[in-house]
């Protein structure tokens, strides 16, 4: 039950950061490139030093090994495949673009509907991630859902943007990012479908958390706070980094 609580607090912030650019529009580049940062530096410190010895405890290393490179496909699949677009790269969608009442602009909508798709299908295995967490402790699927929440906020601005600029209300274009974010509590379901098959289960759902973690802070959490501001990206992934060590030393 906690695993659904917490995915769901942790895909619930995408509609945080779509409720952002409509209140007050599209955040400086300092602190989204510090946000983004910061949960990088969770993520990665999270991975390596919490979940991998986690998943060796519960298993071999070739399940831990296999279960690692399978979150990195997973994750690279979906980029493969279904690609979606980053608040970095999106700074022109801004709420303010959207046209009053003269209509819909289908070009702009149709790619935040394609955004739209492409991070409600990578909520998936970031809500796996946070239940594999519970799997080894209370504690350590909290810290990762706080993380995959931080990461959430920016990626619903990304969604919001393009969506309301092509001329969705603000209710509709809420309603999607909920629906976005209502992926991660799906995944987590999923996740506790398989935890409870066997211990080699848990092994491989803690490496696969990790490998879709790191995964993610290397192709979007990383390179997207450097396009923002590559100092206080740095300031933000070290920040990250050192809160995990005190929090769990």
């Amino acid at each position: 039950m906690e695993s659904l609580l917490y995915s769901l607090l942790a895909g619930f912030s995408t509609t945080v950061g779509a409720l952002t650019i409509m209140l007050f529009g599209m955040p400086g580049k300092k602190l989204l490139s510090a946000l983004l940062g910061f949960a990088g530096g969770i993520m990665l410190a999270i991975s390596l030093f919490d979940l991998m010895p986690e998943a060796l405890e519960h298993g071999s290393m070739t399940s831990v090994l296999v279960g690692f490179l399978l979150g990195v496909g997973v994750m690279y699949a979906l980029d493969r495949f279904i690609p979606h677009a980053h608040v970095s790269t999106n700074q022109d969608f801004s709420y303010e673009n959207a046209p009053n009442g003269a209509g819909v602009d289908k070009n702009i909508l149709r790619v935040g509907y394609l955004i739209f798709f492409g991070i409600a299908l990578h909520n998936l295995p970031e809500g796996l991630a946070i239940g594999a967490g519970l799997e080894a402790s209370p504690e350590l699927g909290l810290y990762i859902a706080i993380a995959i929440g931080l990461h959430n906020i920016p990626e619903g601005i990304a969604v919001a943007g393009p969506l309301r600029a092509g001329g969705l209300s603000v209710a509709k274009v809420l309603l999607l990012t909920l629906v976005a974010g209502l992926m991660a509590p799906v995944g987590a379901a999923l996740g506790l479908l398989f935890f409870n098959i066997s211990p080699l289960f848990i092994a491989g759902g803690l490496a696969f958390a990790a490998g879709a973690m790191v995964y993610i802070v290397n192709d979007e959490l990383i390179p997207q706070s450097h396009k923002l501001d590559s100092h206080i990206a740095i300031g933000g992934l070290i920040l990250g980094l050192l809160v995990v060590f005190v929090l769990t030393g």
